[in-house]
């Protein structure tokens, strides 16, 4: 046998073991790396949500006026009680009508604006910071100015007696009738602006190739948006449809401070029911207990929505691959 290629086939076989080594220690440095920055955002998640649920949990199976020890166990009792309770119920279908009134009014609006504002002219950056301030402007001081504004004697209905239209004054907030659908019209004004602000971040990752492309075959601009723009713009629409959903489900501040749940529990949502019966009536195993079913509520809507919306757009690189596949 030649020496040569016998010395040459020992190092061939000696090699890879430095690299073998050197690759495995790289590997524990990204995972050491992965930890060392994930570690600091599961903590505090770990502080601020999954302890508290857990403590809620507890909590929500003791009749508890939260003072003293918690030595009156009542199992799933106040689960019972809420879930039968007509307030709580009417809470939930608030709620509901909230979220779903929150995508009906808000897309439409927010997409038309949206599409304005992404057109070129005059104060142009001015209008965006306009639809974008009720946004960013604190729920408390927008809800105490509205407050003021809905009032028997405030703003909304001096402005429409001065237009003529006297005669469609209201309590707006005292009316029961009309309550739910004033806190809807406020909602609207507060949040439409996250939704115009995505969008338009939406708008700009649409290429302006197409718009030309459209533009030469004939098409007119509402045809542009209605046949390119706007199904482009789909992931940025389930996106803020999440959000707006979530936020709608766990809505509290403006209402409390609007109407405080009334006039007759007209516009009760289940975070004023709970705040009412834990800090109100000192009911905190029960109040506890509606935490947990708005907690389940809300996983559950969230998690059926990501299975059935969001999973779509995650999704969409999954044929390509394996059209990828196939050609090679």
């Amino acid at each position: 046998m030649n020496p040569g290629a016998t010395g040459q086939a020992t190092a061939w076989s000696v090699a890879p073991g430095p690299r073998g080594r050197g690759a495995s220690s790289n590997e524990w440095r990204k995972r050491l790396e992965i930890v060392f920055f994930v570690a600091p955002a599961l903590l505090l998640f770990a502080t601020f949500v999954v302890i508290p649920v857990i403590q809620a949990a507890r909590y929500s199976v003791f009749r508890w006026n939260g003072l003293g020890p918690m030595d009156n166990f009542v199992g799933f009792q106040n689960y019972v009680m809420a879930l039968g309770d007509t307030i709580f119920q009417r809470a939930v279908t608030n709620n509901m009508t909230i979220a779903v009134l929150s995508i009906a009014i808000q897309l439409p609006i927010g997409l038309l604006i949206a599409l304005l504002l992404n057109r070129k002219f005059p104060g142009q950056t001015a209008m965006r910071v306009i639809v974008f301030v009720p946004y960013v402007l604190a729920e408390v001081v927008a809800g105490v100015i509205w407050k003021l504004l809905l009032q028997p004697q405030g703003g909304v209905n001096a402005f429409l007696e001065t237009i003529g239209l006297g005669g469609f004054t209201k309590a707006w907030v005292g009316d029961p009738s009309v309550a739910l659908w004033t806190v809807m019209g406020v909602l609207t004004w507060k949040y439409c602006g996250l939704a115009i602000v995505l969008l338009l971040a939406g708008l700009q990752g649409v290429p302006e190739e197409l718009h030309e492309a459209a533009s030469i075959d004939g098409a007119s601009w509402w045809q542009t948006q209605r046949k390119i723009t706007i199904p482009l713009l789909g992931p940025t629409i389930r996106t803020w449809m999440f959000l707006s959903m979530i936020g709608s489900l766990q809505l509290f501040d403006m209402v409390w401070i609007l109407t405080r749940g009334g006039p007759d529990n007209a516009t009760v949502t289940m975070a004023t029911y709970l705040i009412r019966q834990g800090t109100e009536r000192s009911q905190y195993g029960y109040s506890s207990a509606v935490a947990i079913i708005l907690f389940v509520i809300s996983f559950l809507l969230a998690a059926i929505f990501q299975a059935f919306v969001l999973n779509r757009d995650s999704g969409d690189d999954k044929p390509k691959q394996r059209r990828k596949k196939v050609s090679r």
